[in-house]
């Protein structure tokens, strides 16, 4: 053989495009070894086969295994390897393995099965050690590979245990060929923020490398959505590398090669299946026809399956809709009513100790709305005929509505100051972390977790927000530029709402802390692909997307809430359940409704985005605190009670004077004084008629009282019937009636008022004074 001092590669060409450099219809491709051949390969022995000195004039036999050697000839110059001594010497080795190997089998090379070319290059020991001498070590075994491929069309790399792909890849392709390519799709994942575009990524190449090896071509336009979809299928790529697979097929993708890959790294979670056949075709039949969004579609198939099964257990008869009767709704809906968790359904996980306790009103709302829904359509596009209303037939019973009705779960006052707290404080370290570091920038972490703490949205909404979602205002005008002195003092911060479960999009008033941390990711955010919105199919620029993935709307579930959690020194669970995303929503509500200068219920709508007031109720209770509040403002007591001062004249009472019958407590009036016992029961005391226990206060008498030294003043509370209540809250026109009404009713004293000759409609004005303030007013 001769010494190889050059890279010879077969290009197609000069467009630099790789080729076989091995065309096996210029060589002798014959499977079977004559006996010639055979003999001369025993005759060499393996000193002169290990250093091929077929060109020592001394050596013989090398003719005649000629046309063994011309392949083996065009393989060592295809590939790009340094000419050393070493690597000469390690392909020398490589040669001798293959020739012994055609010895000892009776065939060439051209003719080995796939088991045959894995038990030369050593995939186990035990197979290294019957296809391979003992001296082929670990230095050989890639230039066997290289041969394995180039001649035996070889592909089953997986089979072969580790091996660095990348060098064989190098070896066969070219090295700067191979990295000009792996260095296309690093600038789209680098572009995208990916780390696997890092130049120290090792994972990238080795994905790479081993794609194209199966591919048998080094270039990125050559791979299609067929190759990406056998390779996850066949499993050609071990478990832990399907996510560079996954990055790799959207870099590809993004340059216009294949598909796109679909959500997800090719795991599928198993359909729920159960009950008769005839009924879940049926229910496929409405999933595959109905216009609901798919969350909803496969939320009700699951139900209708649910109910699959129950007719399986207890009324085989009903497989079919078409047999369904209002008797059968009622069955169905009394069986549900007595249901239990865990009752037919096809798994149990996740359910712990709820198995056997009885289902939640929610619960059974939700699964008689799915049937009803079921058989509505179906009658409605004439599947089905109208045999029933399923409105009535399935309409939920009273017993159950009256346990539903709006019950915001919101997190405690204290618990919710603490998340916030561990919002506005979030570090590097308190994110989680994976083996390649942080999956998400903190920029983009902070971004989220402020947006969940202060914007009141649904977690699918977060997900969908827009680049550009947020717009500063100052005094209606829209703020040009970055003036963090303007934002912080006067700016207003907007946020774009995109499209939503109960309305089309809106724009609302957030905390600038939110507007801040979405600027600041804004800011260093990598350009990502447009993405198709799941709820208006359109193509947008997602806010929060990294890597060219949208985010998960489970990601604050799933991680920022623990996390906060972990951070604020809060149990992620409280008496009413587990924290999660949509309690943030009726918590904000709530505080906003009971703020110092509460949001009406209508301001809280608008704010939300709902449709209607009632849904808003959902989301706003009133705390005690504000209620005991708006209780005591009302004055319930104070309306219907009113206090006048009374002067009890202690004199009178220490000698004895009181108990003769002598006046001793003095009602003050505001112009006289009145000594009536039971003052509180006169009907003349908002209109007093100057009856004989009338003292007025200009009179001798009166001063005479006042000027005594052991006089105690007190005060006394006094109700109010409607009429008097009238006469102090309405003023004058209120105490004319009154006045009218008691013209001819008796006073104290005996006489009535026109009796004693009071002009009607000019009574002295009665003094009365409020518990809550001590300042008189006159009652007109």
């Amino acid at each position: 053989m001769t010494a190889l001092t050059s890279v010879a590669l077969a290009d197609d060409g000069d467009t630099g495009r790789w080729s076989l450099p091995v065309d096996p219809l210029r060589y002798d491709t014959r499977i079977m070894l004559r006996p010639s051949e055979e003999r001369a390969i025993r005759e060499l022995g393996v000193d002169n086969l290990r250093r091929l000195r077929r060109h020592d004039p001394s050596a013989s036999g090398w003719s005649a295994v000629e046309r063994l050697l011309r392949p083996l000839d065009a393989v060592a110059a295809g590939l790009d390897s340094p000419p050393t001594t070493h690597r000469r010497r390690a392909m020398d080795d490589a040669v001798a393995v293959l020739l012994l190997r055609c010895a000892q089998v009776g065939r060439s090379y051209w003719g080995w099965t796939v088991e045959e070319w894995t038990q030369v290059i050593g995939q186990d020991q035990e197979g290294y050690r019957r296809g391979a001498p003992v001296w082929a070590d670990e230095a050989v075994r890639p230039y066997l590979s290289a041969h394995a491929y180039l001649l035996g069309g070889f592909n089953e790399f997986h089979r072969l245990g580790s091996f660095s792909r990348l060098t064989l890849a190098w070896r066969v392709f070219g090295h700067d060929r191979v990295n000009g390519e792996i260095g296309r799709i690093r600038a789209v994942l680098a572009e995208w923020g990916y780390q696997l575009g890092r130049g120290d990524d090792k994972l990238l190449p080795m994905v790479v490398c081993q794609v194209f090896l199966l591919n048998r071509s080094p270039h990125v336009d050559d791979l299609t959505t067929a190759l990406f979809e056998r390779i996850r299928r066949e499993k050609l790529i071990p478990h832990l590398r399907l996510n560079t697979l996954h990055a790799l097929q959207r870099a590809v993708a993004a340059l216009g090669f294949c598909d796109p890959p679909s959500s997800g790294t090719g795991r599928r979670t198993a359909r729920a299946a159960g009950g008769p056949e005839i009924w879940a075709q049926w229910a496929d039949r409405w999933h595959s026809t109905s216009t609901l969004t798919p969350r909803v579609r496969g939320s009700i198939r699951s139900n209708l399956l649910k109910v699959g099964r129950w007719i399986a257990a207890e009324h085989p008869d009903l497989a079919d809709p078409t047999a369904w009767s209002r008797q059968s709704c009622a069955a169905w809906v009394a069986a549900l009513d007595r249901m239990k968790v865990g009752d037919f359904v096809e798994r149990t996980a996740g359910l712990k100790d709820r198995i056997g306790k009885p289902l939640e009103a929610s619960t059974k709302s939700t699964q008689l709305t799915a049937l009803r829904t079921f058989f509505r359509d179906c009658q409605e596009w004439e599947w089905l005929p109208w045999r029933f209303d399923p409105q009535r037939a399935l309409a939920t019973p009273r017993s159950i509505a009256a346990l539903l009705g709006p019950n915001p779960r919101v997190i405690a006052d204290e618990i919710w100051a603490k998340l916030l707290w561990a919002g506005l404080n979030l570090e590097t370290a308190d994110l989680p972390q994976t083996r390649a570091g942080l999956f998400y920038p903190l920029e983009l972490v902070r971004a989220v977790t402020l947006t969940w703490l202060f914007s009141g949205q649904r977690s699918d909404e977060i997900a969908r927000l827009r680049q550009g979602c947020i717009r500063w205002q100052h005094d209606g005008t829209a703020i040009v530029g970055d003036s963090q002195q303007v934002l912080a003092r006067d700016a207003v911060c907007l946020l774009d709402v995109p499209t939503h479960k109960t309305g089309t999009a809106f724009t609302k008033p957030v905390d600038p802390i939110l507007g801040q941390a979405v600027d600041a990711w804004q800011a260093v955010r990598p350009s990502q692909p447009r993405f198709v919105d799941r709820r208006t199919a359109e193509q947008v620029d997602l806010l929060f997307a990294f890597r060219a993935r949208r985010i998960s709307p489970a990601y604050i579930n799933n991680t920022v809430i623990p996390m906060l959690c972990r951070k604020a020194g809060v149990p992620a669970a409280d008496i009413r359940g587990n924290i999660t995303s949509h309690r943030a929503r009726s918590t904000i509500v709530s505080q906003l409704y009971n703020a110092k200068e509460p949001m009406t219920l209508f301001e809280l709508q608008a704010w939300l985005g709902h449709r209607s007031p009632q849904s808003t109720q959902y989301y706003a209770k009133i705390t005690p605190n504000t209620l005991t509040k708006a209780y005591t403002e009302a004055g319930y007591f104070a309306r219907n009670v009113r206090t006048v001062e009374v002067l009890i004249d202690r004199d009178a009472v220490a000698s004895g004077a009181a108990a003769s019958g002598e006046p001793w407590q003095y009602y003050d009036l505001g112009h006289g004084l009145c000594s009536y016992t039971f003052f509180e029961q006169c009907q003349h005391r908002m209109a007093c008629a100057r009856c004989d226990f009338y003292t007025p206060k200009a009179s001798t008498q009166s001063q005479l009282l006042e000027a005594k030294a052991n006089l105690q003043r007190m005060l006394v509370s006094i109700p109010l019937t409607e009429e008097e209540r009238a006469a102090v809250d309405d003023g004058r026109s209120a105490l004319d009636r009154l006045l009218e009404r008691l013209a001819e009713t008796a006073t104290p004293a005996g006489p009535t008022p026109n009796e004693l000759r009071v002009e009607p409609g000019r009574p002295l004005p009665l003094t009365v004074r409020s518990p809550s303030d001590p300042t008189d007013r006159k009652c007109c």
